[in-house]
Order: structure tokens, then sequence, then C-alpha cells
């Protein structure tokens, strides 16, 4: 492996379903996972809500470029979209495609912040508490 491929292997992908990450996101996010972000790609919600929400989910990620094995092995971090019903379907598509939970961002507002700013308040592992989960169960 070059050194290269090692770098490249030790950063992660965003994949945004939400608002724009600014620069101080990023650099909250680098610090948290202690690893860089390498891409970031924003997937906007917009969906009829006259449809079904599936078919368009799944659209939606073929603008992602990953291949069956990238989705499986690629750092994948991922900003949720608001709106619940879109947000389970979205867990449990990726989950069908990686094989796991992914990681996820969770934003707060910045207190008294004119106008509104977020920053990143935690990643949450949520394969790690699956896992924890599963415990209870015996």
């Amino acid at each position: 492996m070059t050194p290269k491929n090692k770098e490249k292997q030790l950063s992660m992908i965003l994949l945004n379903f939400s608002h724009p990450i600014t620069e101080e996101q990023k650099a909250q996010i680098e610090a948290l996972t202690k690893k860089p972000l390498e891409q970031i790609i924003t997937l906007p919600v917009h969906f009829d809500q006259e449809k079904p929400f599936l078919p368009q989910l799944r659209a939606l990620l073929k603008e992602v470029p990953f291949t069956p094995q990238e989705w499986q092995t690629a750092p994948i971090l991922v900003n949720l979209p608001s709106y619940n019903y879109i947000a389970a379907l979205a867990l449990a598509e990726l989950h069908g495609r990686m094989g796991y939970f992914p990681p996820i961002i969770r934003l707060k507002p910045v207190r008294d912040s004119i106008p509104p700013r977020y920053e990143v308040a935690e990643i949450i592992n949520l394969q790690s508490i699956r896992d924890q989960a599963r415990q209870e169960r015996y």
C-alpha cells in the first residue's frame, strides 16, 4: 500500500442529507473523528409528499458514485435529513448497503447566535449503540 493510499483510507467521506456543511463544522468533525474529511457528498432532500419516499431515496442515493464494494468498505459518516421518516428510511437503506449502521453527526444550535448557526455536538456511533443494545436481549 502506498503512503497516498494509506492516507486515503484514514480519511472520512460525509454523506450530507441536510444543510451545507461550513468550514467550521468540517473542522469540528475532523477534530471529533481525528480523521480528515476527504469528501462531502451533498444529497439535497426535497421529496414529493404525494409520492412514496423509498423510491425517491433510492433515486437520490444513485447520485453517490460508490460501487457495492465501496459501500461496504468506505469510511462513511452521515449527516441525516431532519425529516424523521426520510431519516429512518435512509438508515435502513444505508445499513443494507453498508452492512452496518453508519456513524452520524449531531448538530446543535450555537447559543445566542444571530443569525442562527449550528455546531457539531457529537459523532454518534450507531453500530456501537446497536451492538450494546443486543446485550440487553440476553
